[in-house]
């Protein structure tokens, strides 16, 4: 008798023990989990640039960004809107971590695919002061043209690496910085560089809750710049509405993939040749219990 209230006893004091200790773990990562910092920026973009965020594990998001003409084209051209540009993309997380991509833009007929990956992510105790993203995309130009190199398929591939590191600075403001490598197999010309650096600089400024202004900018210094184009500037607002992202914008870029935007922005905003456009995000949850960003 005594033998089984004791080994009653222990039992209960196991279970009681480990009880706690799932308490306690819960409480520790609940803990970790405040720590974290999130909604850098609203959306993986800023304006026509990646920013740090991934869409969560289990989300695919669907994104058209439209680019209209120039504004410079006046009434003849209704300040642009005569013309348009589209890109259709799909981007699924994998993990919260992981999320791939794959996209077609009518600029140069071009498809484009991508990997994205956040190796860090901000913490408010300062651990972790940055959020750190590495991005890297393949393009793939199939626009015909008269020339030789058009029977090769190697030489209309170009490739892009950035590592974009973020920073939540205030509840309201967040600032990214994005040093970029892009690598195009072939140039028409012996003048434009095969191999080209930038470095770019987005923000946000959150206004109300699911309203801000946001600004990139992409430099590339004059010894890796093509001799016709200029760096890329781009002024805008997101307009968050539940599963809609929209961001409205101006910018002298005509391509919405990076290839294009750094290495061939033949535009100025000095000269009035700027295009409305917009980027618009549905996102769907493929998955129960799954966040919509990361």
């Amino acid at each position: 008798m005594k033998r089984s209230i004791k080994l009653l006893l222990f039992l209960i004091v196991s279970q009681w023990a480990a009880a706690q200790n799932v308490l306690i773990n819960e409480l520790v990562s609940e803990q970790k989990q405040s720590y974290l910092v999130s909604n850098t920026f609203k959306s993986t973009r800023i304006i026509n640039g990646q920013s740090i965020e991934n869409v969560g594990g289990g989300v695919l998001d669907f994104r058209i960004s439209h680019r209209f003409g120039l504004l410079s084209g006046g009434f003849y051209d209704l300040f642009g809107l005569d013309q348009a540009l589209i890109r259709l993309g799909l981007e699924y997380g994998l993990t919260d971590k992981l999320m791939i991509g794959v996209g077609r833009n009518s600029f140069r007929k071009e498809y484009d695919g991508f990997l994205k990956y956040k190796i860090l992510q901000q913490e408010k105790n300062k651990k972790k002061p940055v959020s750190i993203t590495l991005f890297s995309s393949s393009s793939w130009s199939t626009i015909k043209h008269n020339r030789a190199y058009d029977a090769l398929f190697e030489a209309r591939l170009a490739y892009t690496t950035q590592i974009l590191i973020a920073k939540k600075i205030t509840e309201n403001l967040s600032l990214q910085l994005s040093p970029s490598f892009i690598h195009r197999n072939w140039v028409p010309q012996s003048q434009q560089n095969n191999q080209t650096i930038s470095i770019g600089l987005g923000g946000r400024y959150k206004l109300t809750k699911r309203f801000s202004i946001n600004g990139e900018y992409f430099y590339v210094p004059k010894s890796k710049q093509d001799p016709s184009s200029f760096n890329s500037l781009s002024l805008g607002v997101d307009i968050e509405t539940g599963g809609h992202v929209f961001q409205l914008h101006f910018t002298n870029s005509t391509s919405m993939i990076e290839r294009g935007f750094i290495t061939e922005t033949n535009n100025s905003w000095l000269d009035g040749d700027i295009h409305f456009g917009f980027n618009v995000s549905r996102v769907f949850s493929l998955k129960s219990n799954t966040s919509l960003y990361e």
